[in-house]
């Protein structure tokens, strides 16, 4: 199902009892697909936890957060995808995100946080893209939003405008190398993971997104 809505969605009561069940569930994990769930611990997302994904501009950190909702959407989560203009749906098809449980806010403008949490009322994840470099206030009341709502936040960012507050997963693109034949097949990125506990030390992946079949692999 498509939401496309400005400045702010508004969830209709049928959709909000459809997804509830979902969104509510008490398994305190979200699952993780291939090749994330080997990179980070117990290979699933926290619920109630941020996720940052830092890339320059051209290096794939979209399609890097968009892969981590893959398997949460074909498990029965629903996600929204806020800020993005244009998220290549066949791309994220590609990728393995059920787009039947996807909520897009593709031009929130300055309301970016406001749509994002508005969200939250019925879905387990939230990719957010801010069209600036994101204020600290409105930054930290989402991710106590996200905390409460016990879901997930995947917020893209750049090193010039990077996210402001600490992240408890952070995927940080580093180089992004695209393998061609007769024709672009595979894009290859290094990622370094780092985050709170057992990711405090950090360690640098080289994983394949898109691999030939438009899907994220490890290398």
């Amino acid at each position: 199902m498509f939401a496309f809505a400005s400045p702010r969605p508004s969830l209709s009561p049928d959709l909000l009892a459809r997804v509830r069940p979902v969104s509510l569930a008490k398994t305190r994990t979200i699952p993780l697909g291939e090749p994330w769930r080997a990179l980070v611990p117990d290979g699933t997302l926290r619920r109630g936890s941020t996720v940052v994904v830092e890339s320059p501009v051209g290096l794939g950190g979209l399609s890097l957060a968009l892969s981590l909702v893959s398997e949460a959407s074909t498990s029965g989560h629903w996600a929204g995808v806020v800020g993005v203009d244009d998220p290549g749906v066949v791309a994220m098809a590609e990728l393995g995100v059920d787009l039947r449980r996807v909520l897009f806010v593709p031009r929130p403008r300055g309301a970016w946080a406001e749509s994002a949490a508005d969200l939250l009322d019925g879905v387990d994840l939230v990719v957010v893209r801010p069209p600036s470099r994101p204020g600290h206030q409105a930054s930290r009341r989402l991710m106590d939003r996200v905390r409460e709502r016990g879901s997930v936040l995947v917020a893209l960012s750049e090193p010039r405008v990077s996210w402001p507050l600490p992240a408890d997963i952070l995927f940080r693109v580093t180089q992004a190398e695209w393998v061609a034949s007769s024709r672009l097949d595979a894009r290859y990125l290094t990622v370094h993971v780092s985050g709170r506990g057992e990711l405090a030390r950090g360690s640098d992946h080289v994983v394949i997104v898109p691999n030939r079949r438009g899907a994220a692999e490890a290398r």
